[in-house]
């Protein structure tokens, strides 16, 4: 029985996520900072350390139409704080990792359900939107 409540408040809780405000111009310094070296200002993946890299960096602006027109938001922020590593990056990606920590934040994804990250993940969500072509 106490198994029981215990999900039902899970189940509550999840249903209780409040909007979050996004700071898009935030989230545009933030890839200004630490993103635009790999990926380029414009987010093509030609950035100035793009020829050094063994694995290009990927074109940020076609990661919703290489998703079916959708957004991939959770696979974006768990591949930016480290759940789902990168090897091209040799270690977790970001290598600025201590910088997009912080209190942990819940964001609802495209099915609905809510992932935690923290409020500069989701800024920096916000700007990549942005980015993605027609």
């Amino acid at each position: 029985m106490r198994v029981v409540k215990w999900i039902a408040g899970l189940v509550l809780a999840g249903a209780a996520v409040p909007a979050l405000a996004q700071d898009v111009e935030k989230g545009a310094e933030l890839y200004r900072v630490h993103c635009a070296t790999c990926h380029g200002i414009e987010g093509g993946g030609q950035g100035p350390m793009a020829g050094v890299l063994v694995i290009q960096p990927a074109d940020l602006t076609r990661l919703a139409k290489s998703n079916g027109g959708a957004f991939p938001l959770e696979r974006v922020i768990k591949r930016i704080d480290g759940r789902d590593p990168l090897v091209s990056h040799g270690s977790p990606m970001p290598v600025y990792g201590f910088f997009f920590e912080g209190k942990g934040t819940a964001i609802k994804t495209t099915s609905g359900q809510p992932i935690m990250t923290s409020k500069p993940i989701v800024d920096l969500m916000a700007y990549l939107q942005t980015l993605q072509a027609e």
